[in-house]
């Protein structure tokens, strides 16, 4: 699909500047705020005039009247982009104009965009940027070799998952004599390319971070870069800024340093790769049925001592940061399987496995490696925090906690992380653990970007900033650009220029935190969008699921693959339920039947729509115990 309309709020970067003065309208989604003159919606058309149905009701409180002359070619039913003339007022409905035809609502694609839309998202690059991108020498300059630690004899490995494209990680063990371990964490050195108050710069300034929805990504930087000479390609000489560790047998890290490098991949590797030679780690390959667990093992055989270093010492590191408090919240995330059109043909849990977890702690001791190391420094930078909860909001958790007999301890001073990990354990494969790991969650405050260290609550960090992923993270470029001044001006800078960046420091981790905000709420949109899609040929379905939530108008129920759907009060029963907002009960009035978040029930899907992105269900009244019933498969 070729995309004609470019969003006005975006449109005029680096480009023609705008005739005409447009007027944002603010619109709260949620805890986001969308800055926009447009909004998307079903065009419904009559024989003099037309009007829009806004995907989200809420924004604007009514549906948009559009004149004929102003509904351009939009047919009956399709997906539209609208501009907002007039707000709505004393009864009267908002105005507008159609400035963009999506297509059909269930026309391949055509969901995704309308969220790009709705969010005003920068879905192309301008022209300035894409040349600057494509000027980008794709090989390394060897002079700059000269300069910088050469690693590339060293065995380094990256490790993601199978179809990942920006490769922006790679990593190392090594054990020496006394026991300690190695550890080298090499980050891409985008910063090198990515000059200061460059078209580039400024671009990734605006969108802050990579939006990933299902089947597209909006990348924060170009993918002549992004899957190009910052991607750390097996097999190819690649700068990098590299974060080495030394780190004794309880988990702390002895000594450090970061260093300008070059390396050279040795192995590309996926998770799954990785796990399967730890499985069958002490298993004689001669004995393995032929098959990919063979093949594989027998691939990297030469390497599989090194897998081993990385698992002992991931689980050294796993262990030291539970002690300390850090928040072991196991909620599976939702895997979508899309077909070849886009359209969601399978719904399930990611499955992940303790090679995941390798790079989780790696990845985090790196992170908190850089922290405290330009912590000390006081150096300009911008710092991932996040804060101790409310006690008000701990109290209402223990409200509810108190059914399950598990309570969060706490004092009038506050709470600390390990009160949250101990009830966290006690939880662990019971059948309430999903719904009150949710709840928990929630409790939590929100982790954001700040220019001044605040700690880190959920992983129990005293100094913890975000590092490790520069191609898709603002913060990670910004900070690398500050490491590399400090390594290139041997760790001095002058007043004048820590003013500079400490400015820049408190603009763009603001600016950060709320595109971070808008990204994620477009992923989970998007995830909601494709999971009602795929409910919408199970109406009639029972299945098996949890009571996920209470609230004034129903009751949310979770089934096993995740997919989370609405049991509305008229569906429960032919009888007055009353909610109990503090307990999070909900009480039959004649039955004295009761509902609370962790009861298992057997639903029926009775809608599901992916416009307003909602799956329905209600309870299933009688089950005939002599037939046998038969889940399909969901």
């Amino acid at each position: 699909m070729k995309e004609r309309y470019y969003s006005k709020a975006m449109k005029y970067r680096g480009q023609d500047k705008p005739k005409e003065k447009i007027n944002l309208v603010k619109f709260q989604k949620d805890d986001v705020l969308i800055q926009n003159d447009t909004l998307v919606g079903i065009f419904q058309k009559n024989r003099n005039f037309g009007f829009v149905v806004p995907d989200d009701k809420k924004l604007i409180g009514t549906d948009i009247f559009i004149s004929k002359k102003d509904c351009q070619k939009a047919k009956n039913n399709q997906k539209v982009v609208v501009q907002i003339t007039k707000m709505p007022e004393k009864g009267r409905k908002a105005e507008g104009k159609i400035v963009e035809v999506l297509g059909s609502v269930n026309l391949a694609g055509v969901d995704m965009m309308s969220l790009v839309r709705e969010y005003d998202l920068p879905y192309e690059f301008p022209e300035s940027v894409l040349n600057e991108a494509k000027s980008i020498n794709q090989e390394i300059d060897q002079k700059e070799i000269q300069n910088r630690l050469d690693l590339r004899g060293k065995e380094i490995f990256t490790i993601d998952g199978e179809d990942a494209k920006d490769l922006d990680d790679a990593v190392e063990v090594e054990e020496t004599e006394n026991g300690t371990f190695l550890l080298g964490v090499h980050i891409a050195d985008v910063s090198h390319y990515v000059k200061e108050d460059s078209f580039l710069d400024k671009e990734a300034i605006i969108r802050g971070t990579s939006v990933y929805m299902l089947d597209r990504v909006i990348p924060m930087l170009p993918v002549e870069l992004s899957n190009g000479i910052c991607s750390l390609n097996e097999g190819e000489d690649r700068l990098t800024l590299s974060v080495l560790m030394e780190i004794n047998r309880e988990g702390k890290v002895i000594s450090s340093d970061v260093r300008k490098s070059v390396i050279n991949v040795t192995k590309r590797m996926s998770y799954k790769k990785v796990q399967t030679i730890l499985d069958n780690y002490d298993k004689n390959i001669d004995e393995l049925q032929a098959g990919t667990v063979k093949e594989i093992v027998r691939q990297y055989e030469p390497f599989k001592e090194h897998f081993k270093r990385m698992e002992e010492l991931a689980h050294i590191l796993k262990e030291k940061r539970q002690k300390a408090g850090s928040l072991s919240l196991d909620i599976p995330e939702t895997k979508v399987v899309l077909d070849g059109n886009g359209y969601a043909i399978d719904i399930t849990k990611y499955e992940l496995s303790f090679a995941n977890e390798i790079i989780e702690q790696f990845m985090l001791t790196a992170n908190e490696t850089v922290a405290e190391k330009f912590f000390w420094l006081e150096a300009p930078f911008i710092y991932r925090v996040h804060e101790t909860p409310d006690l008000e909001k701990v109290s209402e958790l223990n409200k509810f906690l108190f059914n399950f007999g598990y309570r969060v301890k706490c004092t009038n001073e506050g709470v600390h992380s390990t009160a949250f990990e101990d009830v966290l354990e006690k939880i662990k494969g019971t059948d309430e653990e999903r719904v009150i790991s949710n709840l928990i969650l929630r409790t939590l405050k929100i982790a954001r970007y700040e220019a001044e260290n605040l700690g880190h609550f959920g992983i129990a960090s005293k100094y913890y900033c975000h590092f490790t992923s520069p191609i898709r993270r603002y913060p990670d470029l910004f900070i690398h650009r500050i490491i590399s001044k400090y390594i290139k001006n041997g760790y001095n800078l002058s007043d004048e220029q820590k003013e500079k960046y400490n400015a820049q420091a408190v603009k763009y981790a603001k600016q950060s935190s709320d595109r971070e905000k808008i990204a994620q709420k477009v992923e989970r949109d998007s995830v909601d969008i494709k999971m009602a899609e795929y409910m919408q040929d199970k109406i009639g379905n029972e299945y098996d699921g949890i009571v996920s939530g209470i609230t004034a108008f129903g009751m949310f129920v979770e089934l096993e693959n995740t997919v989370e759907g609405l049991i509305r009060f008229e569906d429960l029963g032919n009888e007055y339920f009353i909610y109990d907002e503090e307990k999070k009960t909900l009480l039959g009035e004649q039955t004295k039947t009761m509902y609370k978040v962790g009861d298992k029930v057997r639903v029926r899907v009775i809608r599901a729509n992916k416009t307003l992105r909602q799956v329905d269900f209600e309870k299933v009244k009688e089950i005939n115990e002599n037939r046998e019933i038969t889940d399909e498969k969901i």
